[in-house]
């Protein structure tokens, strides 16, 4: 809101400049352009740059100009865009600093463009431009999570040896990649490194470890973590809470994720939309749809609202647990709604209905795609051929895949071992030698399933023993 005001503010300022015949100054141009970044309006700010020199020498754009521009293109993930505002700043005489080249090289790193953020490093340190903290701890931090830890060890050294000393961001980025990796002795090590070298791990470094004692089930030691925090005096944040009440509801321990819900609103924290969504989904595992409906109740007349994702995750728990009246009563709710959502929900949708074996209603849905501007892909195609196979449909099935294949949307494996075992099963032999011996030529690998169906044709009988099947390629 604070931003809003400024811009709109820098914006009149402007205007009345230019109505009065009097020049703005870089100092009014650069706030509107932090507004109209903030505002995600980056083409429009942009192209405020690329004019301001015509508007006088006083509107030259500089460093602040330059980066403020960088940083709202990294944050909207217009990393490209990013570096040609870099070229356009070599080219108008303005020196790009370390901030510039760090901002880009972490929004490279986060999106694992990390090759292209070394390419920029190194540009960087020819230019004589010294990288600092933040930019050894976001290259370090990219190698991490790409896993090339041999690497990221050579650039920790390389680090230290430029009189670079690893900060908490630095370690906790690192704990952070091995809890994910499932390295969680080695997490805790880097632990025991950081407070020897007086390096005080921080909430992120604790939530951390806490997330990857969740990831493995071990809620114990992940709550004695939760603990700690609270011992130390750590800050526990909604995300701390939220982390632990998603391993509770993984384990499927509702009643102490709803504890430490009641817990953090207790001490006055407003949960998000993540912990909500998090305990729709876990009561929904257990089918306690009355109890996940009502979460999302609460969640839609109080702030925050809920987000696609727990659309999603409703959506999906009302299918598996057979509520289709409800699904599509949510799913009519979604469709009046002001979100944007693709083809990923319809495939739920589509997917339970078939389950609940209501293909005619399934078919309808499929139908309308054209109408809603909606492209199927293979997971819709896949869905359809699976349940029109279980049902004996197998030429409407094919009818579909022959479809798929003329919109140019490729069937993948599931799709092709569903229908050939779809008529092996039914004793369509040669038709599935036909299909087999086709998709052959398109590069056709048989699973197991598959592979071990016409092995025992084969030994039945029922299959010449010349037709040898395709062998699942070794991984």
């Amino acid at each position: 809101m604070i931003m809003m005001i400024m811009m709109q503010r820098s914006a009149s300022s402007y205007c009345n400049r230019r109505h009065r015949g009097l020049q703005p100054d870089v100092t009014t141009l650069n706030i509107l352009i932090r507004g109209l970044g903030h505002d995600n309006r980056v083409d429009e700010a942009a192209s405020l740059v690329r004019k301001m020199e015509a508007f006088g020498e006083g509107c030259k754009p500089n460093v602040i100009t330059f980066g403020t521009l960088i940083a709202a293109s990294c944050k909207q993930g217009q990393n490209d865009k990013a570096i040609q505002m870099l070229r356009m700043m070599e080219k108008n005489d303005c020196k790009p600093n370390v901030v510039v080249y760090s901002t880009i090289i972490d929004s490279l790193c986060k999106d694992k463009l990390v090759a292209k953020a070394f390419n920029l490093f190194s540009e960087m340190k020819s230019k004589g431009i010294p990288p600092n903290i933040v930019t050894y701890t976001s290259l370090f931090q990219g190698l991490c999570k790409l896993g090339q830890w041999k690497e990221a060890s050579r650039f920790f050294k390389e680090m230290n040896s430029n009189g670079i000393s690893p900060n908490v961001q630095t370690f906790s980025a690192l704990v952070d990649c091995l809890c994910k990796d499932g390295k969680l002795k080695e997490g805790n090590q880097v632990i025991d490194i950081m407070t020897a070298r007086g390096v005080e791990p921080n909430t992120v470094t604790y939530n951390s470890l806490m997330e990857g004692y969740c990831l493995q089930g071990d809620m114990d030691k992940a709550k004695g973590i939760f603990d700690l925090m609270l011992k130390k005096g750590s800050i526990v944040d909604v995300f701390s809470y939220s982390i632990l009440i998603n391993g509770y509801c993984n384990e499927r321990r509702m009643k102490k994720a709803m504890l430490l819900f009641e817990e953090m609103t207790c001490k006055g924290m407003v949960p998000d939309t993540v912990t909500y969504t998090t305990l729709i989904g876990g009561f929904c595992k257990e089918g306690r749809i009355d109890d996940a409906q009502n979460m999302f109740s609460k969640l839609k007349v109080g702030c925050p609202l809920p987000n696609i994702h727990t659309y999603s995750v409703l959506l999906d728990g009302l299918c598996r647990n057979r509520q289709i009246d409800m699904a599509l009563k949510l799913f009519g709710e979604l469709e009046g709604s002001n979100l944007d959502f693709g083809i990923s929900l319809y495939n739920i949708l589509i997917d339970g209905l078939c389950t609940a074996r209501r293909i005619e209603c399934a078919r309808d849905l499929f139908r309308s795609f054209p109408s809603k501007g909606l492209q199927p892909d293979v997971k819709t195609y896949t869905i359809l051929i699976i349940a029109l196979s279980t049902k004996g449909l197998f030429s409407e099935a094919e009818a579909l895949l022959r479809g798929m294949e003329e919109k140019g949307c490729s069937p993948d494996t599931v799709t092709n071992n569903t229908i050939i075992q779809g008529f092996l099963r039914n004793d369509e032999l040669s038709r599935a030698q036909e299909l087999i011996q086709e998709m052959m030529t398109k590069g056709f690998c048989a699973d197991d399933s598959t592979a071990k169906m016409i092995t025992d044709l084969i030994t039945e009988g029922k299959l010449d023993p010349a037709f040898h099947p395709v062998e699942k390629k070794s991984e």
